[in-house]
Order: C-alpha cells, then structure tokens, then sequence
C-alpha cells in the first residue's frame, strides 16, 4: 500500500514538471514572437538620413546623390505632409530625413544647407 502511494506521488511529480517545462517554450515562444513584432514595426518607423546635392527633382519624387569613397543614389517620393526647411531646388546640397515604407523610400523632412557655408562675407 506504501509503494502504492509513492508511485502515485512520483507520478503525479513527474506530471506536474512535465507541464511546467511544456509551459515555458510556449510562453518563451509568444515573447518573442511579440518583441520581434514591436521591433519590425519600430524599424518601419525609424526615421534616417542622407545627406547629398540633388541631381532631380520632380512633384512626386526627389533625388539625392552623395560623392566621396562611396558615392550612391537615392531616390525619395515626397511625403503629403513633407517639411522643407531652405529653398530646395536643383544642385542645392541637402539633407532628407526618410522613413522606408515598404519597398520606398519616404522623405518626410528635407534641411537644404547654405550654399556659402555660412561665412557671411
């Protein structure tokens, strides 16, 4: 009758760790499905940028291109509520905060710089 009672309570031990640790992955799993859901999204919105002197510029769109060791190109569609700080225009040297919306580049804010530099003579 004893060992009745202890392979009863082993038993009921050994169920009970069984849950606990078939838990653990489950819940593991839903955290991290959640923190890499909030990071993509936060990487979605995570607003950049690119400095360089427009090479085109349109009502839809605005190229940027930058010089230097590793020259590149960008092309940005023009947000609806889009900030331009200056006088943008052709040949004005810049800098595009964007966000990537999907496969586009998304300028949401444009700082045209001095063409002088800012000496004032």
């Amino acid at each position: 009758m004893k060992q009745g009672r202890k392979v009863l309570t082993l038993c009921a031990v050994l169920a009970l760790a069984a849950a606990t640790v078939a838990a653990f992955p489950a819940q593991a799993a839903r955290k991290s499905a959640a923190s890499s859901a909030s990071a993509s999204v936060k990487a979605k919105q995570t607003t950049r940028q690119f400095t360089g002197v427009v090479t085109a510029l349109d009502k839809s769109s605005l190229t940027v291109e930058k010089g230097g060791k590793k020259p590149r190109t960008m092309v940005f569609t023009r947000h609806a509520e889009m900030r331009t700080v200056g006088d943008l225009e052709k040949d004005a040297r810049v800098t595009v905060y964007y966000r990537e919306e999907g496969r586009e580049t998304v300028a949401v804010r444009v700082v045209v710089k001095p063409a002088n530099g800012g000496s004032g003579s």
